[in-house]
């Protein structure tokens, strides 16, 4: 609690010198290289020639002094002469790891171009590629050999203070598979969105890759692998890693350290997620923000169809971590509605890799049981379809093509509005594309996919926007709101608290094009509207520990978001203490 207080007073302070457009003498104890080499610090030519002397890096760059603004020209007009994604990947981390604040400069300039470089679908391709790619490690590695010792690894982090960790073991990454200690891509990108969406200022953000090993024998035998190269350890061991590493995190960070797990398998995920939700500040992107993103998809779709939630019947291709989070919030917004636990249940499909999920099939997992209904067998999605005449189709089990068009034909047939959602990553897993859903309905289809797809245009001159359910929409709105009020349990109605909200941004306009998002260009706007809906929501139901509560939630939230514009510099004349590179402002 004393915790939070301090954090409060620190901003209150901040606030009441010079408000929001205040700009701090960043004051450093690093000199010379360490300065230009340190990518929280380093400004390039823009260090103003005061800056120079006082930090003892004049004559380490050339005499120009040029702006923010035309760095980023010289940055953008590098990033046009790349030919292919994963070059362009390549480069942006290179920026990332030279300049923090150009990187983050550049992104927020055009967040819509920039995404699907940093994020899905390149970030699948530059994970799968990762060992070739390799130029300066980013985040913590923790290996299954390091039990015993996590909390030392920790401290050897430069960062102190640390407010949302992204973890993953590599197992699970989109639907590529087990790509073991390649897969840091991950929660490298996802924290960079924490940034560039949220707002979280970097030094806040760390990425973490449990090494356990790897069951991909093509990485084993890869002399470019960057992990341990054996079999992964699962059982006791792997989960007396993970208690460690809970433990550790929490004691170095304290316990509203957002820890989110992302990309684990589906045997690990959702017990992982029972296990620590009700212990610690977590949650798992794969079953709660996909949730909350589809739902929020859903939710606007209800104002095009004019219809409630209960109304729909819902069939899943896919019955893993994606497709029961969605369930379960379904689930609950149709209880919202007015309806019973159990006849909502009963409006859920699910289809796996054997077929339709019901009553009495071998082998079904205790999530799978909670869908399981009573109804013959079917083995195919077409017939599922044909069959169940669903008014909702979504696919998270990253089978291409798996919407064929009769499918979607089928769909159109029985439907004046179908809801089609192919939210499989990367784009070549996509269950289908935005112009076959289109086409096969005629335009009747109200679409949403995982990753991005081009605008539509239809023989009649009508052309569609394709909604992207993406769950940078999600994300980075929860880490900014969890950690501004220092939530240290996340609940389950703060996810459908921020599908709300996030389907509330929608706009008719948005709608009449097929959107069923806000345009990914307002995607900062919409992360702040979220989080400043979890710190209302926080202290409402008194699940926030930060004292004393913020008389204006909406401006406590602004004064925390992280700025991409340059600070003013000074060597470190004032003695500040001796500790990590995370900036320190002097008071003007």
């Amino acid at each position: 609690m004393a915790h939070g207080t301090a954090r409060r007073e620190s901003v209150d302070t901040e606030m009441h010198k010079s408000g929001d457009a205040r700009k701090a003498l960043v004051c450093t104890k690093k000199r010379g290289y360490d300065v230009t080499r340190n990518p929280h610090l380093n400004k390039g030519m823009a260090f103003t020639l005061d800056e120079r002397l006082q930090l003892g890096i004049h004559g380490l760059l050339p005499p120009c002094f040029i702006t923010q603004d035309v760095q980023l020209l010289r940055v953008l007009k590098n990033y046009e002469m790349m030919k292919h994604d994963l070059d362009r990947y390549v480069f942006l981390m290179g920026l990332q790891d030279h300049s923090e604040k150009l990187f983050y400069r550049l992104l927020t300039s055009d967040i819509e171009r920039f995404m699907p470089i940093i994020y899905t679908p390149t970030v699948g391709l530059a994970c799968q590629q990762y060992g070739l790619i390799f130029r300066r490690p980013r985040g913590l590695f923790i290996t299954i050999h390091d039990r015993g010792h996590i909390a030392s690894l920790l401290q050897n982090w430069p960062e102190k203070d640390i407010k949302a960790v992204c973890v993953t073991d590599g197992e699970r990454i989109l639907g590529l598979g087990d790509l073991g200690c390649n897969g840091i891509g991950i929660p490298v990108g996802k924290l960079a969105l924490y940034t560039a969406c949220g707002g979280v200022p970097p030094q806040q953000c760390l990425p973490v890759l449990l090494d356990v090993g790897t069951d991909n024998k093509a990485l084993l035998q890869d002399p470019l692998y960057i992990g341990l190269r054996h079999e992964r350890v699962r059982g006791q061991d792997y989960d007396d890693l993970l208690d460690e590493f809970m433990k550790a995190v929490t004691e170095r960070y304290g316990m509203d350290c957002l820890i989110q797990f992302e990309d684990f398998a589906n045997i690990n995920a959702f017990r992982l997620l029972s296990k620590y939700r009700n212990e610690y500040c977590t949650f798992n992107d794969d079953i709660q923000g996909t949730a909350a993103v589809a739902v929020a998809g859903l939710l606007a779709a209800l104002r095009i169809t004019n219809s409630k939630m209960c109304d729909h019947t819902i069939v899943f291709q896919g019955a893993g971590e994606a497709a029961m989070g969605i369930a379960e919030l379904i689930s609950m917004a149709m209880e919202k509605e007015g309806l019973s636990k159990e006849d909502s249940l009963k409006k859920i499909w699910m289809v796996d890799s054997k077929g339709l999920i019901v009553k009495g099939r071998d082998q079904l997992t205790h999530e799978k049981e909670r869908f399981a209904h009573e109804h013959p067998p079917m083995k195919s999605l077409e017939e599922v379809v044909r069959e169940l005449k669903p008014t909702v189709l979504i696919g998270v089990a990253a089978v291409a093509g798996a919407f064929s068009e009769q499918i979607i034909r089928d769909m159109a047939s029985f439907n004046e509005h179908p809801l089609i959602f192919a939210l499989s990553n990367p784009t070549s897993k996509a269950e289908c594309t935005a112009e076959q859903c289109y086409t096969f309905t005629e335009g009747r289809g109200i679409f949403a996919s995982g990753s991005p797809f081009d605008p539509v245009t239809l023989p009649d001159g009508r052309t569609f926007y394709p909604g992207q359910g993406n769950n940078a929409y999600i994300f980075p709105g929860i880490g900014l709101g969890v950690s501004a009020c220092s939530i240290c349990h996340i609940t389950e109605d703060i996810f459908l608290i921020v599908a709300e909200g996030l389907a509330q941004q929608v706009t008719e306009k948005d709608l009449a094009e097929g959107r069923l998002y806000p345009p990914l260009s307002s995607i900062t706007k919409v992360s702040l509207t979220l989080a400043v809906k979890i710190v209302e929501y926080a202290y409402e139901h008194n699940i926030a520990t930060l004292r004393p509560e913020p008389s204006d939630k909406e401006a406590y939230v602004r004064s925390l978001v992280y700025s991409i514009d340059y600070d003013d510099f000074s060597a470190d004349l004032y003695g500040w203490p001796e500790g990590s590179t995370t900036l320190q402002s002097c008071k003007l």
